[in-house]
């Protein structure tokens, strides 16, 4: 292999810093030809492998331990066909560098992941939601070529009409049956500018109303929202939904956010470029890294409810003392999202057409050592729990599972994927932090 060699501490801890991975070796592929040399090295050899991109991983989904790490960072070339409408992204590039190509030409991909800091590869291996999710599903929705390396070591390219079934298990798949190495997606029209509503709601049941009314119609292109702390040890909710406009500016407000139910008092709206919009968690992100919390235990935990056992089940598990520590070292996003428009077979959904993503992204207080260890736990009981009433796991979480439990997950394609991972890693070498497999 002539790859070379990348650091290593970069694989030990992800950004959840709670699971350490002890790989055998840290290797930096420049091209495809190497990863699948890399791969059929280690198919020969029997050792685990698992691409790593901008290492968001919560819980150690990324390791391999006792085998080689793949830095996916050098494959990060990023290419649009405007007259096509395509982008062709490397797995190794960021979101980041996905919209500086597009908006350059007028364009953007319909769904964007709200931290553009993540890679194209890891992303699309988890399916990835946006503030668009709503309208047009998932970013992986918008793929419509993939090129992988197979856990067999085998250069493919796939796509609905080539290789389908490849296809389908590369896209949400959890990297069990290949590595991707690009991927080619479909563009739309950019909006120059948009109008920014920040909706704030006392009760969860007006926001839960709001949140049903905007799932369903077109009004909004981009809708999530929040539950904030209130003073007195309540909690506030906010909705924020995006609207394109052409620079006019003229005075629709009342015939957008008009029969809404927030308080009108608190509303805020603001006109941004869609590129400042886009970048709206950037200074978040550096805030965090500037207090070290960043660097510090992520317990996150994403579920996907129906919706209309949410107004109850949010407000529930906000109100228990083990969710606490949100109030100062977190935040609790809620995203409205309908069945119809999350087209990728491997995403698990519950049942019903509207949805809401529940996501605890809580950080571990640095003065008590043993905190990220009950929250991992708490974590579980509140998959458990949602599990009762319809819920179903997304998996961007700190959670253990089970493959009992991931079969349960899949339910009616485990078959589909379980004959994927046989016939593309017949020796289950890829991504094995996630442990589905026995």
């Amino acid at each position: 292999m002539n790859t070379i060699r990348a650091d290593e501490a970069f694989a030990v801890h992800d950004f959840g810093h709670i699971v350490a991975s002890r790989p055998l070796d840290v290797l930096a592929p420049r091209s495809g030809a190497e990863v699948r040399d890399l791969v059929s090295f280690a198919d020969r050899h029997r050792l685990p492998v698992s691409a790593r991109g901008c290492g968001l991983a919560p819980y150690g989904q990324g390791r391999a331990d006792g085998g080689y790490v793949v830095d996916m960072g050098a494959l990060d070339q990023v290419r649009c066909v405007p007259g096509e409408r395509t982008l062709v992204a490397g797995a190794g590039a960021t979101w980041d560098q996905v919209v500086r190509a597009a908006l350059a030409v007028g364009l953007a991909p319909p769904v964007l992941p709200d931290h553009l800091g993540a890679s194209v590869g890891g992303v699309l291996s988890t399916g990835g939601l946006g503030a668009a999710s709503h309208r047009c599903g998932l970013v992986a929705d918008w793929v419509t070529e993939v090129e992988v390396v197979t856990g067999g070591g085998e250069r493919l390219v796939c796509s609905p009409g080539e290789r389908p079934d490849l296809f389908r298990a590369v896209l949400a798949g959890l990297g069990q049956c290949a590595l991707i190495l690009r991927a080619t997606l479909r563009l739309e029209p950019a909006p120059g500018l948009v109008r920014r509503y920040r909706l704030y709601h006392d009760d969860p049941g007006t926001y839960f109303t709001d949140q049903r009314r905007l799932a369903r119609d077109s009004r909004f292109t981009h809708v999530v929202g929040q539950a904030r702390p209130a003073l007195g040890g309540g909690w506030h909710y906010m909705i924020e939904a995006v609207a394109p406009h052409g620079g006019e500016l003229p005075c629709v407000d009342d015939l957008l956010i008009g029969d809404l139910g927030h308080d009108r008092d608190c509303e805020e709206i603001e006109d941004l470029s869609y590129a400042e919009y886009l970048h709206r968690p950037d200074r978040d992100e550096r805030l965090l890294r500037a207090t070290g919390e960043w660097d510090r235990p992520h317990p996150w935990l994403a579920l996907l409810l129906p919706e209309e056992v949410a107004e109850a089940f949010v407000p529930g598990v906000l109100a228990e003392p083990e969710q606490r520590g949100l109030r100062a070292c977190g935040v609790v996003q809620l995203r409205p999202l309908t069945a119809r428009a999350l087209r990728t077979p491997l995403l698990r959904r519950p049942a019903g057409e509207l949805l809401c993503l529940l996501t605890l992204m809580r950080t571990a207080p640095p003065a008590d050592p043993d905190a990220v260890h009950r929250m991992v736990a708490a974590n579980r009981d509140l998959y458990e729990r949602a599990r009762a009433v319809g819920g179903v796991l997304h998996p961007v979480s700190a959670l253990t599972m089970t493959p009992e439990d991931w079969r349960t997950h899949f339910g009616p394609v485990w078959a589909d994927l379980a004959h994927a991972k046989g016939r593309y890693d017949p020796n289950s070498l890829l991504t094995r932090g996630y442990g589905l497999w026995t």
